[in-house]
């Protein structure tokens, strides 16, 4: 037995193994990893102030002397700072131009903040969506609220002359729209004369027109709903119920669930369920003397018509709610498939039809007519497609008038590239010194005074090479449109291509990677569904504003997961 002559045992000492690693105790480590906590988990910053988080952490590291309310939203916005000056040095050095996304929020202090999120195009042909600013507007109802939003952020993140396209997630007056077109102009050169520029959200455009459908069938849904909650909200009702479901052997998954009437998704989703499980309501209604709220089958009926016209929306926004970034050629697809299904809906000989159809028909077509050049010029961008698909679905569309439509996309898209040739080339690093000022003087380099071009008589050369480069260049947009379509397969990366094609198509390119860079959305995903504008809440609000930036922006540059970019989880199907 081991132990001292007093028969007391003694400690044994231990060895660390080889295998073990020992950390030291570090103060600053433990200050920067609370930061991120806070930042990534949205954790409130007074936290580190409440007494069971104190002992927590006096318990866990007795050592580490806690911080206070002050300390950690300092540790926030030198953590906000360091990733910003990351950011700051990917988007100085990338190739092509930005396009910015705007997001109105609410607050209960009448003050409005804008949410601005660049989207851009790496070296690498990825794309990257980050938030870049967080603006505090006072007065958010006003016509130059967003400009000066878009103002500061361009100034911020060095941006002028670099912006493509803004898009917006609330309707703006015609006053709005051109004021911020002109103050944009100053600096940004407007391709297509602006049309490019403002685009209009299109998860708020169907958020709109899926209300504008369950206002029309309100009584219809409230029979539905009420059906659901005698079913849901008592357990003995839901064992009845799916105790007849399984006598009748009804055929559908579906379970029953009760809406959440600020996204209206889930109403849609209740909607469905009711619908493929009406015959055991029916039968319920027999076997069940309390429940008295059986819909009748032209309730039932209604329900389905519901179903069918929501369920067009409903698969187009399903695409906005993916994690992975979907480029701009994504969205004709769906587009101008609702365009068309909701024109033929409006002309149906069913009044139920077109009464439902008609206000949603207005309010897409809207849309469709602002955003869909850019929508096509972005799908003729894609090599499975690129002019086909356009006079394809023109032709659904527009029937006898498609030409004149496919006339505008075609010289749109042959205008746009003549303003892409048309740029200045990039300077090389040489005659990028000498225009900064280098220390070699333009005599000493070239041996004699400079004559410009008029001394030489060479104006005349200038204009011929202007000339017939146009003309090269303009057949390289023709040689694309005019060769074989790619095979249409679903795994496929547009960005790939044109990264793999940049050489063979050294102008295009740069006109796709900016076309293909146009976000079609302003929400993050778990947004998408939405039918009440986003409030700041009263938290955040007591903060300072540049606390509550640097909090909200370090969070989406700290995300974990890496940036997934692709087109090739669209199921594509061309309505005849």
């Amino acid at each position: 037995m081991s132990g001292n002559r007093n028969g007391v045992d003694t400690p044994k000492r231990r060895y660390r193994t080889a295998g073990s690693t020992y950390f030291g105790f570090d103060s600053d480590r433990c200050r920067h990893e609370i930061a991120r906590m806070m930042i990534m988990h949205d954790y409130p910053l007074h936290m580190v102030e409440h007494p069971g988080f104190v002992t927590f952490v006096q318990n866990l590291q007795p050592r580490f002397d806690m911080v206070s309310f002050n300390t950690v939203q300092g540790d926030c916005v030198a953590t906000f700072l360091r990733e910003k000056q990351s950011l700051q040095r990917v988007i100085e050095g990338i190739p092509g131009r930005i396009c910015l996304t705007l997001d109105m929020w609410n607050s209960n202090q009448y003050v409005g903040y804008v949410f601005l999120t660049g989207h851009f195009i790496d070296h690498d042909w990825k794309l990257h969506r980050k938030i870049l600013n967080v603006v505090m507007e006072p007065y958010p109802d006003s016509d130059s609220a967003l400009s000066h939003a878009v103002t500061a952020c361009l100034s911020d993140w060095n941006m002028e002359g670099r912006l493509f396209s803004v898009t917006i997630n609330q309707p703006l007056s015609e006053a709005g729209i051109d004021n911020l077109r002109a103050l944009l102009a100053i600096k940004n050169p407007l391709m297509l004369n602006g049309q490019l520029l403002v685009g209009n959200c299109l998860a708020r455009t169907i958020s709109t027109i899926a209300q504008e459908v369950l206002k029309a069938g309100q009584e219809t849904v409230k029979k539905i709903r009420d059906s659901v909650k005698y079913v849901k909200t008592l357990e003995s009702h839901e064992e009845k119920f799916v105790e007849l479901k399984k006598q009748l052997q009804v055929p559908s998954t579906k379970s029953l669930s009760l809406d959440d009437p600020t996204r209206w998704n889930t109403t849609y989703e209740m909607l469905v369920a009711a619908s493929e499980l009406k015959e055991v309501f029916s039968c319920l209604d027999t076997s069940d003397p309390d429940y008295k709220e059986a819909p009748s089958m032209e309730v039932w009926k209604q329900v389905e018509t519901l179903c069918t016209y929501l369920k067009l929306i409903f698969d187009t926004t399903t695409i906005l709610t993916t994690p992975v970034i979907q480029t701009t050629n994504t969205f004709f697809h769906e587009a101008w498939k609702l365009q068309l299904e909701l024109a033929r809906a409006v002309v149906s000989e069913d009044p139920v039809i077109e009464i439902l159809t008609k206000p949603m028909q207005e309010k897409f077509d809207k849309y469709w007519k602002d955003c869909c050049l850019v929508l096509a010029i972005a799908v003729v961008m894609d090599p499975r497609f690129k002019m086909k698909l356009v006079e394809f679905s023109f032709t659904k569309i527009y029937g006898d008038d498609a030409a004149m439509y496919v006339k505008i996309v075609d010289e749109g898209i042959h205008e746009l590239f003549l303003e892409y040739v048309a740029l200045p080339l990039p300077l090389t690093p040489t005659y990028m010194e000498e225009a900064n000022g280098g220390n070699i003087r333009h005599e000493e380099a070239h041996g004699g005074p400079h004559f410009s071009n008029d001394a030489l008589g060479l104006t005349d050369f200038d204009m011929y090479i202007m000339e017939t480069t146009s003309q090269q260049s303009r057949s390289e947009l023709d040689q694309y449109l005019e060769e074989s379509l790619l095979p249409r397969v679903h795994e496929f990366d547009v960005l790939g291509w044109w990264k793999i094609n940049k050489t063979k198509y050294p102008t295009l390119s740069k006109m796709a990677r900016d076309i293909l860079t146009i976000p079609v959305c302003t929400l993050s995903p778990e947004l998408i569904f939405d039918t009440v504008r986003k409030e700041m809440d009263s938290y955040r609000c007591s903060l300072r504003p540049e606390t509550l930036e640097a909090l909200i922006c370090a969070k989406d540059w700290l995300r974990c997961e890496p940036v997934e970019t692709s087109n090739a989880l669209v199921k594509m199907e061309f309505p005849i």
